[in-house]
């Protein structure tokens, strides 16, 4: 199911997706937290945008720290492909 207001032909590389997710990351960590995720799938119009952010952290997150930080992007880019529905390519 793609997130409601991203258009399902829209693409957008994983630095472009990196960049997407800096602007939710409010406290500048350089981490996105659940909170920050949440707002992020919020803004775009996404449904049940805290149940699909705790979802995709919970993927993501392989040290369990709470956060997605950069060496951890790549599991949330799949997880935004197979259950947002969001394009993203390597290029």
């Amino acid at each position: 199911m793609a997130i409601r207001g991203i258009p399902s032909s829209r693409e957008m590389t994983v630095e472009d997706f990196k960049e997407w997710l800096k602007k939710f990351d409010t406290d500048n960590d350089g981490k996105i937290s659940r909170g920050e995720l949440r707002e992020a799938i919020r803004r775009r119009g996404g449904w049940f945008s805290g149940l699909k952010a705790g979802r995709a952290i919970r993927h993501a997150d392989r040290d369990n720290s709470g956060f997605v930080d950069e060496s951890e992007v790549e599991n949330l880019v799949l997880f935004a492909q197979k259950n947002l529905g969001m394009k993203i390519t390597a290029w």
